[in-house]
């Protein structure tokens, strides 16, 4: 049984050329689940992001603040140490897929004991873990494609012990025709690999400060996310309003640009006045921040 611990969030200190070897002293489960807890800290602490939580506030969400999501992020370290744990070196099956999902719930059922039976991370312990539980199967490559891809093995794999949930996402993506969650991890998550990480990475090349850097991957994913939350909060309308001003975020320069700001009030306004929260990208946010940290491990 893996520990409850958060490890400080530095460079693994031992590196290889084509991989890595972690610190001999702290399990690989371990450090995969303190990068992704810290990447859910670091999505719920960006400030300003339109219609969710941060620093400034609650967002479009009566039951949410800061300091729930970060207690609610943490309370998931020991599940996703042992997705990796169970995954360590291990292949894609069926046994493996049951295993991760059945961490999963309990590790839901956590996240719920802490909150008080808010649902703040359902999403992402559905992103985050499985690709916990795929960086942990290859350690020695952990490049994001490939993690992403190991995780779309273990998410197109049916868990027989899987009860169907009634979930808002659920429901728009029957009523919609829309991916949702799901269907972004049995497709290697492309707003992760195809959008995400190069908005992400193209800001800091251009000099952006981090912050920046990452609202501009959260923006360029909303633009064209159909994001669930979106729908399950404002509907058809929201989600349109919500891209559409997005893509003018990215065409006046992204969010680090005068134009880009005053752009990304006018989108906050636009959620605030649909009650629309943008989670779907956020948690997809989450991911991109967790497969970018794995990849400088590596490279670091």
């Amino acid at each position: 049984m893996v520990r409850r611990t958060l490890q400080p969030a530095g460079p693994f200190p031992e590196l290889v050329m084509n991989g890595f070897v972690l610190n001999r002293s702290v399990p690989l489960a371990l450090r995969i689940a303190d990068l992704a807890v810290r990447a859910l800290v670091d999505e719920a602490e960006l400030t300003p992001k339109p219609g969710l939580v941060d620093r400034r506030g609650s967002g479009a969400h009566r039951d949410l603040t800061l300091d729930l999501m970060r207690r609610s992020a943490h309370a998931l370290h020991d599940g996703f140490a042992r997705m990796g744990e169970a995954a360590a070196h291990a292949e894609a099956d069926l046994a493996l897929r049951e295993a991760v999902g059945r961490i999963g719930r309990e590790a839901e059922a956590d996240m719920m004991r802490v909150t008080g039976g808010v649902n703040t991370h359902r999403g992402a312990i559905w992103a985050l873990g499985l690709l916990s539980a795929a960086a942990a199967m290859q350690p020695a490559d952990l490049t994001a494609a490939n993690v992403a891809r190991r995780a779309a093995s273990l998410a197109c794999l049916a868990d027989r012990f899987s009860q169907p949930q009634a979930s808002n996402g659920e429901r728009m993506r029957t009523r919609y025709g829309v991916p949702g969650a799901r269907g972004e991890a049995q497709q290697a998550f492309p707003h992760v690999i195809d959008i995400g990480l190069p908005a992400l990475r193209a800001s800091r090349a251009a000099g952006q400060p981090e912050d920046v850097a990452r609202l501009d991957a959260l923006i360029a994913i909303l633009a064209r996310l159909h994001d669930t939350c979106v729908l399950s909060r404002g509907g058809e309308a929201a989600l349109r309003d919500a891209q559409s001003l997005a893509r003018d975020i990215l065409r006046a320069g992204g969010t680090g640009s005068l134009q880009g700001r005053h752009l990304l009030y006018r989108l906050e306004l636009n959620m605030l006045a649909h009650n629309a929260s943008p989670g779907g990208a956020a948690d997809l946010l989450a991911a991109t921040l967790f497969l970018d940290a794995l990849e400088r491990q590596v490279t670091m």
